[in-house]
């Protein structure tokens, strides 16, 4: 075969899967989860564009949007069995001592907390914070107040997990929030874990707290942008002292 029709066959085969690649990294798939709700608004939109054609737009633009709620993107994630990864997407809402929920048999003694909010466009799949095993998990139902207010963390619907880790206990808590109606759950208890493994998803709006035993230093500030299964949240064993930040 002539060199130059060699090299424009591996031209094609560059650019075929230079844009496979790309077409793969812009499409997020959609978890299953948000199957039947996609195709929900789909089908009204459908009826509304029967009924009135420029209903079905609006319809559409509703539809894609819940498609983007429901998406599930692949995540790089630390393995380091020091390091706290951000179980989700969104907003860090709170990083202080507090007491873990009763229900997590965690003690009655305060554990550092780190609260991420997640508003309707962050994605909504959630991920282990750390490597080990699943000890426990405890649903509690309860009001659905705004997930960003502080008491939400004891008032509202909420399901809990225990992971026991190398560094202790850990707790992870999805909090339903004032528009989410469903709290999903992936794992089992006795289940072995990896960070980053995703462990349930909360529809429409909610928050994750994570509670850490002793030797836990935070790692983010409030208000700063955390992405589920990279995010670094915390770090145990350092000898450095908590994070400053600056607002620029």
């Amino acid at each position: 075969m002539p060199v130059v029709s060699v090299f424009r066959n591996n031209c094609r085969s560059s650019r075929s899967m230079s844009l496979h690649n790309t077409i793969r990294n812009t499409i997020v798939p959609v978890h299953k989860e948000g199957y039947p709700f996609v195709l929900g608004f789909f089908v009204v939109s459908l009826v509304l564009g029967w009924l009135f054609k420029p209903l079905f737009w609006i319809g559409l633009i509703l539809t894609l949007w819940c498609a983007y709620f429901f998406r599930d993107p692949e995540r790089m994630t630390p393995q380091d069995d020091d390091l706290v990864i951000s179980p989700a997407d969104g907003k860090v809402s709170g990083v202080q001592m507090a007491t873990p929920p009763a229900e997590l048999n965690l003690g009655y003694e305060p554990m550092l907390r780190i609260s991420i909010f997640m508003n309707v466009f962050d994605c909504h799949v959630n991920r282990s914070p750390m490597r080990g095993r699943i000890e426990s998990i405890a649903y509690r139902e309860g009001s659905f107040l705004n997930a960003d207010l502080d008491k939400a963390s004891e008032q509202n619907e909420r399901n809990g997990l225990v992971i026991e880790t190398r560094h202790g206990q850990v707790g992870v808590v999805q909090i339903a929030g004032f528009v989410a109606r469903r709290i999903l759950c992936f794992v089992h208890p006795s289940e072995p874990i990896d960070a980053g493994e995703r462990i349930g998803l909360i529809r429409f709006g909610s928050r994750v707290d994570v509670f850490l035993p002793a030797g836990a230093v935070a790692r983010v500030s409030l208000g700063q942008k955390a992405v589920a299964g990279e995010t670094v949240l915390a770090e145990f064993g350092s000898t450095k002292g908590p994070i400053v930040s600056r607002r620029s």
